[in-house]
């Protein structure tokens, strides 16, 4: 089996106030997406495939600058995580018998044994999908994980849906994700863009898949660095002091 990666670098990142795609901002003088694709590379995944959106010739740079080869595909609207999926279609086509990571190109933090280890358990349960979840003592702004009476996931609601009782949840989604590929591929095109801001949303991959009785896990990672990611340069900072605090490497 050849499991395979799919990392949303899409991003404008308008408060960074930057002019170069917010994943390519640098951690420890680092592109945040250079500590996501190592900790990729790290945890034996090999085969990725990276979606570009904003400013994609900075994309196309820095992956000429790396000694292996990474595919990439274009997305030319941004209209969310779910549709930035939807532009690596035949990427996944042509990994129909493996699992598939998604992950978020400005998340450094989310670690090659984190990979393993959700990955170990998606197989183990033979889920269709499997979260990559942490428990933080604010969630506030995350969505977050409910689970059944067995600990599988009932769903992800998100900070701006949630009823008092399920904000008080304090375990939250990465952003992470393991996927059957297969099984992915045939909710994908029914990811519907019918919410407030008209956009496809991956976590509703997860929903479609529960509605087709399908398993879904969520594998709570042993450190919540793991969600971290950064909207503006104060987090860009918090997240380059963290790293040099804790000795984090890419």
């Amino acid at each position: 089996m050849s499991n395979c990666a799919i990392i949303l670098a899409g991003g404008e990142g308008k408060r960074m106030k930057s002019d170069k795609p917010k994943t390519l901002s640098l951690v420890l003088g680092k592109p945040m997406l250079e500590w996501v694709i190592s900790s990729l590379k790290k945890a034996g995944i090999n085969d990725i495939c990276i979606v570009k959106g904003f400013k994609k010739e900075c994309i196309d740079e820095f992956v000429s600058t790396l000694d292996f080869k990474v595919e990439t595909v274009y997305q030319a609207e941004r209209l969310g995580t779910g549709h930035a999926v939807m532009m690596a279609k035949d990427f996944l086509e042509s990994h129909k018998g493996d699992s598939v990571v998604i992950l978020n190109g400005d998340a450094p933090f989310m670690d090659s044994k984190t990979i393993e280890k959700s990955l170990e358990q998606h197989i183990n349960t033979q889920s269709s999908a499997t979260v990559i979840s942490a428990m933080v003592d604010d969630p506030t702004g995350y969505g977050r994980i409910v689970r059944d009476e067995n600990g599988d996931v009932k769903s992800i609601v998100e900070q701006k849906d949630g009823s008092e009782e399920i904000l008080k949840i304090k375990e939250v989604n990465s952003g992470g994700f393991w996927f059957d590929a297969e099984k992915l591929l045939s909710v994908l095109g029914r990811i519907s863009s019918d919410n407030n801001a008209k956009e496809y949303y991956l976590p509703d991959a997860l929903k479609l898949l529960l509605s087709d009785g399908c398993k879904v896990g969520a594998y709570t990672a042993e450190c919540s660095d793991t969600v971290l990611g950064a909207n503006d340069p104060a987090q860009l900072e918090e997240l380059n002091n963290i790293a040099k605090d804790r000795g984090y490497t890419c």
